[in-house]
């Protein structure tokens, strides 16, 4: 019954340490990248939390889009992701009406910050 036990919370310890890792951090100004959301237009198929006008219903709601799983249903979450998708949606292989706004890295990377922050 001991060595049982013992066995049980080994595995459980084991378990606990498989966990993924909250993906990295890739800098960003989140202020800014609120800013940027409305100057690129994105209030306009979108609702994002924070951002004045953004009542879009062309594309999904981005409330709470730092916790969900995937994006666009297909590609796992994680901030470089994300700034993939900002930068280059059509490259993905799949249909998606986000179009290309030609959004630099750093503008990316700060439009992430924010959206990370919608938990």
């Amino acid at each position: 019954m001991r060595v049982t036990a013992l066995l049980a919370l080994a595995w459980l310890a084991l378990l606990a340490g498989c966990s993924e890792a909250p993906p990295p951090a890739l800098g960003g100004d989140a202020e800014n990248g609120r800013l940027l959301l409305r100057q690129f237009g994105c209030i306009g198929c979108h609702r994002i939390p924070g951002v004045a006008g953004a009542t879009g219903n062309v594309g999904p709601p981005l409330d709470g889009v730092g916790r969900r799983v995937y994006l666009a249903g297909v590609l796992p979450n994680s901030p470089a992701n994300m700034v993939r998708w900002i930068r280059d949606p059509q490259s993905f292989g799949f249909d998606t009406a986000m179009p290309d706004l030609q959004v630099t890295e750093s503008q990316a990377r700060d439009m992430v910050a924010y959206l990370q922050e919608l938990k």
